[in-house]
C-alpha cells in the first residue's frame, strides 16, 4: 500500500471526508483492521482565504508547494490537494515535487466519460465557475461545461463560504441548490459536477434529476486505486 499525502484544511470540513473515506475504502477492500497510510498537512484556511481575496495566488502556490515538499520528505508517495478552487495553483505544487500529483479534474473527467456523458454542469466557488483553470481541463478532455447564471453562481459561492466551510447545513440552501441543478439539467446538462469538496455535505443524488459527480468521492476513489495498485 502506498502512502497518500493530503494537502488539506481548505476547508477542514471536506478534508475530514477525505480522511474518513480513504480509510473506509481501504478497510472495505482489504478487510480486518486495515486502514489507509496517510500523511496530512492541514493549513489554516483563514490565511489562504486572505490571499485569495487579495489575489495573491502565486503566494498560495508557493505556500502549498513548500507544504507538498514536506509531505514528500515525510514519506508520501502520491499527493492529493483536498480542494477544487486551490487547483488554480496545481501547476506550482506539481512542479515542486517528484511524486505523482492526482489532479481532481482529471479524476472527475475520467468518471464522467466512463459514464458516457459529454455535457456537464459545474457548481463550485466563483473562482472555479468563472475562471478557466478547471473548465479548460475538462474541455481538453472532450467535455462541454455548462454554468449556472450569474445570480445562481452568487448563491452557490455564498453558501460554500458562509455555510458549508463552517459546517452549517441550511435546508433553504439545499432547496436553492436543488433548483439550480434542475435548471442546469433543463438547459441540457447530462450531469452536474459538485466542484467544491464541501457540496456533497449539502446535496446528494436523490436531490438531482441527473447524475451528480462528487469530486471528493471521485478523487478518493482514484487515490485508493493507485495506492493499492489496482
Amino acid at each position: 500500500m502506498k502512502t497518500i499525502g493530503l494537502l488539506g484544511g481548505m476547508s477542514w470540513e471536506s478534508t475530514a471526508i477525505y480522511y474518513r473515506e480513504l480509510n473506509k475504502q481501504v478497510q472495505a477492500r482489504l478487510g480486518g483492521l486495515h486502514s489507509a497510510k496517510i500523511i496530512l498537512h492541514s493549513v489554516d484556511f483563514h490565511e489562504i482565504e486572505l490571499m485569495m481575496r487579495s489575489g495573491d495566488w502565486a503566494g498560495i502556490g508557493d505556500y502549498l508547494a513548500s507544504a507538498a515538499q514536506g509531505l514528500e520528505k515525510a514519506g508520501a508517495e502520491l499527493l492529493l490537494l483536498c480542494t477544487n478552487t486551490i487547483h488554480k495553483v496545481a501547476h506550482q505544487i506539481e512542479a515542486a515535487i517528484s511524486i505523482p500529483f492526482l489532479h481532481i479534474a482529471d479524476a472527475t473527467a475520467h468518471e464522467i466519460k466512463r459514464n458516457g456523458l459529454d455535457t456537464i454542469g459545474l457548481l463550485g466557488t466563483s473562482f472555479t465557475m468563472e475562471e478557466s483553470f478547471l473548465i479548460d481541463r475538462f474541455q481538453s478532455q472532450g467535455l462541454s461545461v455548462l454554468l449556472p447564471g450569474p445570480e445562481q453562481r452568487e448563491i452557490v459561492h455564498r453558501v460554500i463560504f458562509e455555510e458549508l466551510c463552517l459546517g452549517k447545513i441550511n435546508p433553504d440552501s439545499r432547496q436553492a441548490y436543488k433548483s439550480i441543478v434542475a435548471s442546469m439539467a433543463a438547459e441540457g446538462a447530462q450531469g452536474v459536477i459538485l466542484g467544491c469538496t464541501e457540496i456533497g455535505n449539502l446535496i446528494t443524488q436523490e436531490d438531482s434529476p441527473v447524475p451528480l459527480f462528487d469530486t471528493t468521492t471521485i478523487h478518493v476513489h482514484m487515490a485508493i486505486n493507485i495506492a493499492l495498485g489496482d
